[in-house]
C-alpha cells in the first residue's frame, strides 16, 4: 500500500510525446469547464462595456428637441399680419430649394408656361437633385417648373433661369427686384436652385421674408395646383422621353389637411419647409428654417395647435425707446424703456417728438435760469469739460435728436430691433457682400 501511495504522490513520468503516462481525463474536463466559464462572463461582459461608453455623462445636455431644434419658424393664418407662434424669424438664414418657389412663382407670372424650352448646358451641370435633362432637350415650362417645385429639380431650375433671364445672372436680378418689390428686405439671391455652397453660393433670407414671398405665390391657382402635387408624368417633345418624378414633401401623406408646398435640404441649412394647410374654413402655413428635427411631426404639431385657436401675437418688430435726458449739473444715465409688441413705428415716432419739445423748452428755462453762473460741468468718463450754457442746450439737443435724426438710409436702423439680432442697412450689405451688385 505504501507503495501505492508512493507511485501516485510521486513526481509525474514524462511521455516521448510529452504527455503524461497518468490518466487525466478529469483535469481536462475541470479545465474545459473553466475556459467555458472564463469566456462567458468575457462575452457577457463586452456589451455592458460599450453601452457604459455610450451612455452620456450627467453634465451632457440632451440634444434639442421639438421647437427648439429649429432656427427660425412662424406658424400663421394665411392674410393675417399677426403670428400665432414664431421664433428668430429675422434671423438670416439659407433657404436652400425654398429658393425654388420664388423661381417658379417668376416663371408663372412670365405668363410664358407654354414656352418650349431647350436645355441649355449649363443647367445639366449642377449637383443634384436633378430630374436627368440632357442638353438640348426640348421640355415645356410649364413641365419645368412642375419638376423644380414637386421634385425640386435644380436642372429645371437652371433652365427656367436661363430661359427666362437670357442668362443666369439675369435673371438672378430679376429675382432680387421681385423680392425688393414684396418688402423682403433681408433677402439676397444668387442662384434660382438654393445652393449655400460652390461657386453660386450665397442665397440668404428669413422667415418673416419667406411669408411674404409664399403669401404672394398662393395667390395664383396655377402654383397651388402644382404645389400640392406627389407625382409629375411629362415627356420631352422631340424624343417623346418619359420623365416620371415624385415629392420630397411627405406632410402629404402625413398630415391629410396639407395642401403643398415646398420642401429644402442642404448640409449648412438642414431641413427645411414651408407647408399649408386648410381646416374647418382655416387656411394656416408652417415655416420651418434649419429644423433639426422631424419636421414632418412638428409641422403636424404645429397645424394641430393652430387650427385650435392658439391666440395670435403682433408680427411687427419690437422697437427700444430712449428716454429724454434733462440737462444738470451731473448729467443721469439714459435710461431704457421697452416698448410692448404692439408698439408700432409711427407711434413711436410721434411720442419722441412730443419728448423732445418738451426737451427743448425745459433746456431754455434751465439755460436762462443758469446763465449767470457762467459754465455748466459736465462730468464724462470721470473728466470734466467747461463749456457755455448755450453749447450744453445744443450739444444735449444733439444727442437727443441722434436717435430719430438717420434719414431714410436707416430705416431699418430706427427700428433698431429686428427679432433677435440688430440689423442695419449697412450691416446687412457687409454680412452679405454677394448682394452688392444684384440686391
Amino acid at each position: 500500500m505504501s507503495a501505492h501511495i508512493k507511485d501516485s504522490c510521486g513526481p509525474r513520468k514524462w511521455g516521448a510525446a510529452g504527455e503524461t503516462n497518468q490518466p487525466h481525463g478529469r483535469f481536462t474536463a475541470k479545465r474545459t469547464v473553466l475556459f467555458a466559464l472564463l469566456a462567458f462572463f468575457v462575452f457577457a461582459l463586452i456589451p455592458l462595456t460599450a453601452s457604459a461608453r455610450k451612455r452620456p455623462s450627467r453634465h451632457q445636455q440632451p440634444p434639442p428637441q421639438g421647437e427648439d431644434a429649429v432656427a427660425a419658424f412662424i406658424v400663421k393664418e394665411t392674410g393675417s399680419s399677426d403670428f400665432l407662434k414664431m421664433k428668430g424669424i429675422d434671423r438670416s438664414l439659407s433657404p436652400a430649394s425654398l429658393t425654388k418657389i420664388m423661381t417658379c412663382m417668376l416663371a408663372i407670372e412670365s405668363g410664358r408656361m407654354d414656352d418650349v424650352v431647350t436645355i441649355p448646358l449649363e443647367a445639366t451641370l449642377v449637383e443634384p437633385s436633378r430630374a436627368g435633362f440632357k442638353p438640348g432637350e426640348r421640355v415645356r415650362l410649364r413641365d419645368l417648373v412642375k419638376a423644380a417645385m414637386v421634385n425640386s429639380s435644380n436642372d429645371a431650375a437652371f433652365a427656367i433661369a436661363i430661359h427666362l433671364g437670357g442668362s443666369l445672372n439675369g435673371f438672378v436680378a430679376t429675382m432680387n427686384a421681385r423680392a425688393r418689390a414684396l418688402g423682403m428686405s433681408n433677402t439676397c439671391f444668387t442662384n434660382p436652385a438654393g445652393y449655400d455652397r460652390g461657386i453660386y453660393a450665397g442665397n440668404r433670407t428669413t422667415a418673416r421674408d419667406m411669408v411674404l414671398l409664399t403669401e404672394r405665390a398662393v395667390r395664383s391657382p396655377e402654383f397651388n395646383a402644382i404645389a400640392k402635387m406627389d407625382r409629375v408624368v411629362f415627356s420631352e417633345l422631340s424624343t417623346g422621353k418619359l420623365y416620371s418624378l415624385s415629392t420630397h414633401n411627405k406632410l402629404l401623406e402625413r398630415y391629410p389637411y396639407t395642401v403643398g408646398i415646398k420642401t429644402g435640404y442642404t448640409s449648412i441649412a438642414g431641413p427645411c419647409l414651408i407647408a399649408r394647410a386648410l381646416k374647418d374654413g382655416k387656411d394656416m402655413l408652417v415655416i420651418l428654417l434649419h429644423a433639426k428635427t422631424d419636421r414632418w411631426s412638428l409641422a403636424s404639431s404645429m397645424f394641430e395647435e393652430g387650427f385650435g385657436g392658439v391666440a395670435a401675437v403682433s408680427s411687427r418688430p419690437a422697437v427700444r425707446v430712449m428716454e429724454p435726458v434733462t440737462v444738470s449739473r451731473r448729467v443721469p444715465r439714459r435710461k431704457e424703456a421697452e416698448p410692448t409688441p404692439q408698439t408700432s413705428a409711427s407711434s413711436v415716432l410721434a411720442e419722441r417728438n412730443r419728448a423732445l419739445e418738451a426737451l427743448r423748452r425745459k433746456v431754455e428755462r434751465q439755460s436762462a435760469a443758469r446763465a449767470e453762473e457762467g459754465t455748466i460741468r459736465s462730468r464724462k468718463d470721470e473728466s470734466s469739460v467747461d463749456i457755455s450754457p448755450d453749447q450744453a442746450r445744443v450739444e444735449k439737443l444733439k444727442a437727443s435728436l441722434a436717435f430719430i435724426n438717420c434719414s431714410r438710409v436707416g430705416e431699418m436702423a430706427f427700428r433698431s430691433r429686428i427679432g433677435e439680432r440688430s440689423m442695419t442697412v449697412a450691416h446687412f450689405l457687409s454680412t452679405h457682400p454677394a448682394c452688392v451688385p444684384n440686391c
